[in-house]
């Protein structure tokens, strides 16, 4: 028996539970403002965890068409799908885990960075039997995280021995606080590596990711490299940068539920409705990255932020209602009028209307999990602008 879906089912959409709407114009256009902002440094694009959760083909080709021509990734197999739809680009692998990477990195022409004397050391041995290849150099200049220590950067620098398979076309490092820029650290992050580029005169110099590029020039050096700015995600408390709205998530309403002042709501009835209310039950939850930490209540994260998650409906912010639960959450749309909202209407869950950050701030993370904690039951669409025109592919 064959349980394929038909091809031409129809409302294929409205089958899913939850849909995403992702503007390739709106990527592209904050791809460019970042670039802009990076001044006489070319721009990179970080696509790694799958485009942040929005399908690295897409995003991918829509940057490569809008002009760059560098991309960085977390993993080899990343990076050898991201080569499928940018041919001529370099590719960097920046969690560079050897032995074995070697057979994507030579295969797929992927440069991987790094990011230890012993990861060096093996490069150097690979390229001795199969032949010189690209790498990076990741230098730690105060996270420590991954990367040579600056010591160790400039003794390969000055070291004319070193292996003739060392020999890279970027030295790169990451900084800490840039989110923060009053932090102090990002002034020694800087001057720390200051001093190793200028042992690596004739190599492309990286130190700034999302937030990095609007600390200003200082940091730019050859090539900035953003990330969650690209998304629309914001990167740094300073909140000024131009940057447009991306994804748009939204969640179908199932069914709404009349209910009476004192009922409560969702699992451990922690929620006591303090009025007669309308709740509008919602096909989305955890185990699609709608994150149980947004609970109404029922959580201990609402000991320490006292307001849960909440949605858009109809020009109406509507609150979550109890706790989020793995396939389902309730909204309380009593406040949205009645021939307004009906069972099959979406709500917003983050976009436009409710900033990706903000629904952050109320799950206490950040805009970068929400994306790629995004799971694979949205309907996803790719527009055109406000217009909402499909995008090709």
């Amino acid at each position: 028996m064959n349980f394929d879906l038909p091809q031409d089912l129809p409302d294929w959409e409205q089958s899913f539970g939850a849909r995403l709407t992702i503007d390739v114009d709106a990527l592209a256009e904050n791809w460019r403002t970042l670039s802009a902002l990076s001044g006489r440094a070319r721009c990179a694009a970080v696509v790694k965890a799958d485009g942040y959760g929005l399908g690295y083909a897409e995003v991918a080709k829509t940057l490569y068409a809008s002009g760059c021509r560098d991309f960085f990734v977390a993993t080899a197999p990343e990076g050898a799908r991201v080569r499928s739809v940018a041919p001529d680009a370099r590719i960097f692998v920046m969690n560079c885990i050897l032995p074995g990477i070697e057979k994507l990195c030579f295969g797929y022409d992927l440069v991987p960075v790094l990011a230890s004397m012993e990861h060096v050391a093996a490069w150097a041995h690979i390229c001795a039997e199969r032949g010189d290849h690209p790498c990076a150099l990741q230098v730690d200049t105060g996270m420590n995280r991954l990367g040579v220590t600056c010591d160790e950067a400039l003794a390969l620098a000055a070291d004319i021995a070193r292996p003739a398979g060392f020999s890279p076309v970027l030295v790169m490092s990451h900084l800490a606080c840039s989110d923060d820029p009053d932090n102090p650290m990002n002034r020694r992050q800087l001057e720390a590596f200051r001093r190793v580029a200028a042992a690596y005169p004739e190599v492309e110099m990286s130190l700034a990711a999302s937030a990095g590029i609007i600390l200003g020039p200082d940091y730019h050096f050859d090539l900035t490299r953003p990330g969650i700015a690209i998304y629309g995600g914001r990167a740094s408390s300073d909140r000024r940068t131009p940057l447009g709205t991306v994804v748009t998530a939204e969640a179908q309403i199932m069914t709404i539920r009349e209910a009476r002042a004192g009922d409560a709501v969702s699992y451990g009835a922690t929620a006591q409705l303090e009025r007669d209310s309308r709740i509008a039950v919602c096909s989305v939850g955890y185990a699609d990255g709608y994150l149980r930490s947004l609970s109404g209540s029922g959580i201990p994260l609402r000991s320490a932020i006292k307001s849960g998650g909440y949605a858009w409906c109809a020009g109406f912010r509507v609150p979550v209602l109890g706790r989020v639960t793995m396939d389902i959450t309730a909204f309380d749309v009593t406040d949205v009028p009645r021939s307004t909202v009906r069972p099959g209407d979406f709500i917003e869950l983050f976009g436009d209307n409710v900033l990706l950050d903000e629904v952050a701030e109320c799950a206490g993370t950040i805009g970068y999990e929400l994306l790629t904690s995004l799971g694979y039951r949205y309907h996803r669409r790719y527009v055109r602008g406000q217009a909402g025109q499909d995008a090709d592919g």
